[in-house]
């Protein structure tokens, strides 16, 4: 192990202490817990009680405008500068999330007297501030896991919180069982099934279409560059996981809640809406489905731009065998990534039904509805990412040079 790749994963390991270190901190006004309250749910009254979720959220809704706003997606591909305006703004949009959810977290748990004994004295914008302290804390974090350590950050602060509820989960799991509320062969399923499932996504996760391209001898200088062959990889899933998922809800559930707005949260058909919209039930299995397969192909469309691609390779003087350089290149590239991502629509279609499917039909375990398809495939994808850098880590002298 280099030197270099051993100062990095020292450094993740030490920023995710921290991370569970701030899950034990209580925010502005809370004293330690009573004996009654759950150790394990201290996470919910830390610094760290939203998480990095509202600068996710953030992200999310700068990119869908960055879709459909000309100016804003010109202004992220114009480089470094550019880049930096839409981490800014990312930013300012997180202040304005986290403070909102913070203030209305703050205030619903002044509510609970087991919590706050003395409500009159509860400091809520006290509160409300370290709330949103944290996730800022939690936003600086990640990046320095992902300039000076191995891995994506936020990546990895999504897979410490997933994880460390598992053995909790298990031994739940393992009470069940030994009481007979659950049968051995149920448990047995769920294992051979979530086996089964890290391995096809492993498989997709890595799979690539690869689409061979040729680029003729090159004149640099006083040296020709012989006739040279590439490929050029379209990822079976462009288009991740967060996005598609995230924002599907949001269809359907920001007009229910405008309309719970106009007509009352009591009215028959609101309270009908809200009741077919919860998991596991077939309306909200059937129209999530079908958000998550549109949406990956419209997000697909926004990260791989056949067009742009066509542009590139005719500027470096390359061509796809059996096609014609420009406008029928970039129909060819447009076709591969569309057939590719019916595949990798269909992938996340069944990866974000996996806990609605148990819960549908009665067979799932206490775990399912939190360690799911969503939470699994975010874990994968960090695992394989930090392998493709220890990989390359490992096969570089200082300096960067390959061995």
């Amino acid at each position: 192990m280099s030197g270099e790749l051993a100062r990095r994963i020292g450094f993740t390991i030490g920023a995710l202490l921290l991370f569970r270190l701030g899950t034990q901190i209580p925010f502005v006004g809370m004293g330690p817990p009573s004996l009654s309250f759950p150790a394990h749910e201290m996470v919910r009254l830390s610094i760290f009680a939203l998480g990095i979720l509202p600068y996710l959220s953030a992200a999310i809704v700068i990119r869908l405008l960055s879709l459909v706003w000309q100016r804003l997606n010109s202004r992220e591909k114009s480089g470094e500068n550019g880049r930096r305006s839409i981490a800014r703004y990312t930013l300012l949009l997180t202040l304005v999330f986290s403070t909102f959810q913070a203030y209305g977290y703050a205030s619903a748990i002044q509510t609970i007297p087991a919590l706050v004994p003395d409500p009159d004295a509860w400091p809520v914008f006290a509160a409300t501030a370290s709330i949103v302290g944290g996730v800022f804390v939690l936003i600086w974090l990640s990046e320095q896991i992902t300039h000076h350590g191995i891995g994506n950050g936020l990546a990895l602060i999504l897979s410490v919180g997933f994880l460390v509820s598992i053995p909790r989960d298990i031994a739940g799991i393992m009470e069940l069982l030994q009481q007979g509320g659950i049968s051995s062969n149920l448990v047995l399923g769920h294992v051979v099934f979530w086996i089964a499932a890290v391995a096809v996504m492993v498989l997709v996760e890595g799979a690539r279409r690869n689409i061979r391209v040729e680029f003729g001898a090159l004149d640099a200088g006083a040296r020709q560059l012989p006739a040279r062959s590439a490929v050029l990889p379209i990822k079976l899933n462009s288009a991740g996981f967060l996005i598609p998922v995230t924002v599907a809800p949001w269809i359907f559930f920001l007009p229910l809640a405008f309309a719970g707005f106009i007509l009352g949260g009591d009215h028959p058909l609101v309270a009908a809406a809200y009741r077919h919209f919860q998991l596991g039930q077939p309306v909200h299995m059937m129209l999530m489905s079908v958000a998550v397969f549109v949406l990956a192909f419209v997000y697909t469309a926004y990260v791989v731009d056949p067009e742009a691609s066509a542009r590139s390779l005719a500027q470096r003087g390359g061509t796809i065998r059996d096609v014609a350089p420009g406008e029928a290149t970039a129909d060819y590239l447009d076709r591969v990534v569309s057939l590719t991502t019916i595949v990798g629509a269909v992938y996340l279609t069944v990866v974000q039904l996996i806990p609605e499917v148990f819960e549908l039909y009665g067979n799932g375990l206490p775990y399912s509805m939190v360690i799911n398809g969503g939470a699994t495939l975010v874990v994968v994808c960090s695992a394989l990412d930090i392998k493709t850098q220890v990989r390359g880590l490992s096969l570089t002298n200082p300096g960067g040079v390959r061995r």
